[in-house]
């Protein structure tokens, strides 16, 4: 079954490289980060999980845990982490999900159902679309999702600006235009109608079209 944005995040166990964890007790009451790849000690993915190590901090001030996956071992989880730090500069401190029998792959709908046969068998092609990044929110629904083909590296400032605008979006009546960065101004959604928009942006907005209201940022 295909997920949505909206979605409950399907919820599993799993061990991983900081142990085992049950994923919606481990999400909490924060927001977190799933994102997978293909095959451990690959060239795209090892400058992936090191540049998202590096903004580990960054995430973590948005309230947002990061966890990875791959089909293949914790064993060999642990073992490609050297690889990562020595090559890209920055520790792996957050966990990466052992997925060796495709159980959550499959459950994210991150590759074909009928997938099947040993993890060190299956090469790196052979798990394609094991390339999705999910955001999941406090309430276990998934905001967002992006799929990424096996030849590109993905943008986690991207990834941080989606946050940024979810996080937002979540908390007051507003839409993020095309190339928004946090403190760049807002759009109120159409369902505000002009009377509650006065009393929730007292000092109005501007509005080159009518359907186009836009105001600062809310704090």
């Amino acid at each position: 079954m295909t997920l949505r944005i909206g979605d409950p995040a399907p919820d599993f166990i799993a061990d991983t490289t900081l142990g085992e964890i049950s994923f919606h007790d481990w999400i909490g009451d924060s927001w977190a980060i799933l994102f997978s790849h293909p095959k451990d000690f690959t060239p795209v993915c090892t400058t992936e999980l090191g540049t998202l190590a590096g903004l580990t901090e960054q995430f973590a001030h948005r309230n947002t845990k990061i966890i990875g996956l791959s089909i293949d071992s914790v064993d060999d989880h642990l073992r490609w982490v050297g690889d990562i730090e020595e090559t890209q500069g920055n520790a792996v401190t957050y966990p990466l999900i052992g997925d060796v029998d495709l159980k959550v792959a499959k459950l994210y709908n991150m590759i074909h159902p009928n997938a099947n046969g040993r993890a060190e068998d299956r090469t790196a092609v052979d798990n394609a679309t094991i390339r999705a990044v999910f955001v999941i929110g406090p309430d276990k629904l998934i905001k967002a999702s992006v799929y990424y083909p096996m030849s590109t590296g993905r943008d986690f400032d991207e990834i941080l600006r989606i946050v940024d605008s979810c996080q937002l979006t979540s908390k007051h009546q507003v839409a993020t235009p095309a190339n928004w960065r946090r403190g760049d101004q807002v759009i109120i959604v159409p369902a505000v109608s002009d009377e509650d928009a006065r009393k929730k942006f007292p000092e109005g907005w501007n509005a080159p079209k009518p359907y186009l209201r836009i105001v600062d940022e809310p704090q």
